[in-house]
């Protein structure tokens, strides 16, 4: 039967699909669509008529302190959606992978696949493609065994959330469009490179609002004192699992509050109250490097595995090059 792949580049052609993997949705798309800097692309694969397999990728614009100043980089979370279970997954990721990489090659410095759930899935077709491997480390704390994700937070962990909420910090959900604003502007301002080197436009948020968050599959935790927002956080709902994507804090002017360990208590409670499985930490760093937000999320409880993410450069040499190293 033949796989028939059809790419779309505008969120107004994208037909309705099925599925529940928020990375791999229409509304992610549009997310991505209308925040400056991103370009997505969303790839169906498709058994007579009927769709089985989808991949979302965004291409975004990466601006440096050293030449090349402006780079396009591409993103993929995850390695696709597939639905129908009777299907050869692997075959069609294939199918899927030698297209976006025909499709992104073309204008992307560099394409990284991120988040796997199984690190050895897609594996030949990765290497056909010529993406070499990197060892990873993710975090995620489990929630179905537990009565309270405080269970397993350390001692000091617990005395840091009472005190803060004890000297004055409040918990709520962004509703409105001038908290979403606020939230993202506190963000940006004190998002530190440690955690991540890139952080999207604000814009990206209060369009995660609009799309994500009123369908159920997002919410935005800000922490407050005095009317101030002063912390915050973002998550991602997927299938069974959340997903914490952004989270910060004013950690030197407000240290009584501890607004940043605030933000992240109240993502895992929330997703704890609501029945997800897990929660996840979105990058925690590499193996073998010492990671600052990485131990600063242990302290909750969670555990680390390892992982690998996939990378491919515009350039084959390069590639080629650094698959002996990495490999």
């Amino acid at each position: 039967m033949p796989l028939k792949l059809t790419t779309y580049y505008r969120g107004i052609e994208i037909p309705e699909l099925p599925g529940n993997n928020t990375f791999h949705s229409k509304e992610l798309f549009q997310t991505y669509e209308a925040t400056p800097g991103y370009t997505p692309l969303l790839i169906v694969a498709s058994e007579n008529e009927k769709p089985i397999a989808k991949l979302l990728a965004a291409s975004r614009i990466s601006r440096r302190c050293f030449p090349p100043s402006i780079i396009k980089q591409c993103e993929v979370y995850g390695t696709g959606e597939y639905l129908n279970d009777e299907i050869d997954k692997e075959a069609i990721f294939g199918e899927m992978l030698e297209h976006l990489t025909k499709e992104m090659q073309r204008h992307s410095f560099l394409i990284e696949f991120r988040n796997l759930e199984n690190a050895m899935f897609g594996y030949k077709y990765f290497r056909q493609n010529n993406y070499f491997p990197v060892n990873w480390l993710r975090v995620r704390n489990s929630l179905h065994s537990t009565k309270s994700p405080e269970e397993r937070f350390s001692p000091s962990r617990i005395r840091q959330i009472k005190k803060g909420l004890k000297n004055g910090a409040i918990i709520e959900e962004a509703h409105s469009v001038e908290n979403v604003r606020e939230f993202s502007k506190m963000l940006h301002h004190v998002y530190s490179s440690h955690i991540r080197k890139y952080f999207p436009n604000i814009e990206f948020f209060r369009h995660m609002d609009n799309r994500l968050i009123q369908k159920k599959q997002g919410k935005i935790f800000i922490i407050k004192h005095k009317d101030k927002i002063i912390g915050g956080s973002s998550c991602v709902y997927s299938g069974d699992n959340a997903y914490l994507w952004f989270s910060g804090g004013m950690r030197k002017s407000h240290a009584l509050q501890n607004p940043g360990i605030l933000a992240v208590w109240a993502a895992l409670k929330d997703a704890h109250e609501r029945g997800y499985q897990h929660l996840e930490f979105m990058d925690v760093g590499l193996p073998f490097k010492r990671h600052g937000y990485r131990e600063f999320v242990l302290r909750f409880g969670g555990k680390q595995s390892s992982t690998r993410r996939w990378f491919r450069f515009r350039w084959s040499w390069l590639n080629n090059l650094l698959t002996r190293i990495y490999v």
